[in-house]
């Protein structure tokens, strides 16, 4: 058998992971540095390239001194657990990441967490040495810590350290005594991280990920637990619901470098792809045919908010998008169900409308802009908490909320926290910052950041994961300010914007095209406000001198996708397209608005 490493490299976001797994395929001799500069070859995806994250985990393997090392890049975002705990099942020991600067921080703690459960090996890899002021060894001593309280084993507390920098491509033992190359981080691997547990028998595989090629149809990636798989051998794919299912396997890869290469054979421990296989899903175990046995099944955190993704019925849909129907979308969302473990579907009674639930506003909004971006028009509702009973008492999902911010920003910062439910814990000083802990509903967090972001001038830096679900804390006050509507459809003309500045700041720029009942701008008072924008102004015989001076605009506020989801009222839509994000309101006229009041109010009295 040949000899073998499965590695998953975890991190927080932004720590250098990636940086680094380029710098182990230059070591693996996969391509030169010269021939791609600065491009990380693993964030493939655009959306991840654009927000510097890893959203998808990815296998790549390379060969160092006759041992192959199959490398999992996993996410660093706890909203996408899903990810995470699926591709950990592939490992046997861990490379935890961490920057010499910022230590262990709320995410690094979720992953390390799912891989100290597994009884899985750390590395520990403290990258960034090179940035001033960084504390290298208390950010080692940290790590120590934080697996102490996450009851980590003896032999797992006996963990290697190395310090370096990803970027400039350097590993040491000691991080005062720079090296030339990232050999050392190699050779530890090869020493600390166990060969993978070969027990005799018949052959398993946990399907712990898939891959889709236009051409061959799904892939099903695992890793052979036990025994041997043969191409073109007669298999039982054991479903998580207990029914056995015949299949044969019709292709049989493993991962050599990016590409993929056909085997005739795949000796357990090693990680495959396997073509022929075609009803699986992720969790399901691919067995012997005569003498089946089932591995455990994956378990995955539940979702902690739902979001109302509907098809756009604006009176501008269907301008942009390609995909605009109901079938479209509930096509879409099947397809993505098989592969994001951590999402659900849930249909209404309406076909056009589904309730989606996820991990958080950051894993559905990455949903929703991979949607938008291969063509799909859809309306999105406000995000909204999942709660539950228990023994009678309601219970919402509390979260641990991080912030680091500079000093003089620390007093409005817990003032906003606190205004939202949130319990402050700890509050330590690092020269200039200050470094929070909190508690906090997760309805407290949303439209927390870009408000923090403002207070701070964009220094804040925000990071949480949920915890646990506590019982409700009562009402959030949510946002003060109402919406400014437009009353007409047509182009929004500068000398109505002018006259209006007064009234509010708007979200639509001179010459946008705007249509009735679409949120065009924020109140500067309770209560919304319908305008119109589409006037112009009268034009007489008559100069008067001074009255036609230059108009001086407010540039709109622009918000990203996350920032208006987090921004809509209840009685607002967030409209989706391949070139546009508007705010709308659900009842585009005002008098259906009027009404729908009415209703609720003599309601609300007769209750």
């Amino acid at each position: 058998m040949q000899n073998i490493r499965n590695i998953a490299i975890i991190a927080h976001v932004d720590h250098g992971k990636t940086t680094l797994v380029d710098k182990m395929l230059m070591a693996g001799r996969l391509f030169k540095d010269h021939e791609k500069p600065g491009e990380l070859m693993l964030d493939n995806n655009d959306l991840e390239r654009e927000r510097g994250i890893t959203i998808l985990a990815k296998n790549v393997a390379i060969t160092y001194k006759d041992v192959k090392i199959n490398i999992i890049d996993t996410p660093g975002h706890s909203d996408f657990g899903g990810e995470v705990e699926r591709v950990l099942n592939m490992a046997d020991g861990v490379l935890l990441l961490v920057d010499a600067f910022e230590g262990p921080m709320p995410q690094t703690r979720f992953v390390l967490q799912k891989a100290i459960q597994l009884g899985l090996k750390p590395i520990v890899v403290v990258n960034k040495v090179d940035k001033p002021n960084c504390t290298p060894i208390e950010a080692q001593e940290a790590v120590f810590d934080l697996m102490f309280h996450l009851d980590a084993t003896e032999e797992q507390l006996d963990f290697p350290t190395l310090f370096g920098s990803a970027k400039n491509g350097w590993m040491s033992p000691d991080h005062t005594k720079p090296t030339t190359d990232i050999t050392p981080l190699l050779d530890a691997i090869v020493e600390h991280i166990p060969a993978p547990e070969v027990s005799k028998g018949t052959p398993q595989l946990l399907v712990t990920s898939l891959d889709h090629s236009p051409y061959i149809g799904r892939i099903a990636i695992g890793r052979v637990h036990r025994g041997e798989l043969l191409n073109g051998q007669q298999v039982s794919l054991m479903k998580k619901d207990g029914r056995i299912e015949r299949s044969k396997i019709r292709g049989l890869f493993v991962f050599e470098g990016f590409e993929k290469k056909e085997a005739a054979k795949v000796e357990a421990g090693e990680i495959c792809a396997i073509v022929g296989v075609d009803n699986f899903e992720i969790g399901d175990t691919i067995a012997d045919p005569d003498t089946p046995e089932a591995l455990p099944t994956i378990s995955i955190d539940e979702p902690t908010i739902s979001m109302v993704f509907t098809i756009n019925d604006s009176p501008f849909f269907g301008q942009e998008g390609k995909f605009v129907t109901s079938r479209h979308v509930k096509e879409r969302l099947e397809r993505e169900l098989e592969k994001n473990l951590a999402m659900r579907v849930e249909n209404t009674a309406s076909p056009d409308t589904h309730i989606v639930f996820g991990r958080g506003v950051l894993h559905l909004s990455v949903l929703i802009e991979t949607m938008r971006r291969e063509g799909y028009e859809i309306q999105i509702g406000q995000p909204q908490v999942i709660t539950k009973r228990l023994d009678g008492v309601l219970h919402e999902p509390v979260e641990e909320l991080k912030i680091d911010l500079p000093e003089v920003n620390a007093g409005s910062a817990i003032d906003m926290v606190t205004r939202r439910k949130g319990i402050m814990l700890s509050m330590t000083p690092k020269s200039d910052r200050v470094h929070l802990e909190f508690e906090i509903p997760s309805r407290g967090i949303m439209g927390l950041r870009s408000q923090l972001l403002t207070a701070t001038a964009g220094e804040a830096i925000m990071t949480h994961r949920f915890k646990e679900f506590q019982p409700h804390k009562g009402d959030i006050p949510g946002r003060i300010n109402g919406s400014l509507i437009s009353m007409e459809t047509g182009e929004a003309i500068p000398y109505s914007i002018n006259n209006l500045q007064d009234r509010g700041s708007f979200f639509v720029g001179a010459g946008d095209n705007i249509y009735e009942g679409q949120v065009i701008g924020e109140n500067s008072r309770p209560g919304d406000l319908a305008v119109n924008l589409t006037k112009t102004k009268k034009l007489t015989n008559m100069r008067a001198s001074g009255s036609d001076d230059k108009v001086r605009l407010i540039p709109p506020r622009r918000f990203s996708l996350e920032e208006a989801l987090e921004y809509i009222q209840e009685d607002e839509y967030v409209e989706v397209t391949p070139n546009s994000i508007r705010l709308r309101k659900i009842l585009l006229k005002d008098f259906e608005r009027k009404r729908a009041k009415n209703q609720s109010m003599s309601s609300v009295d007769q209750g």
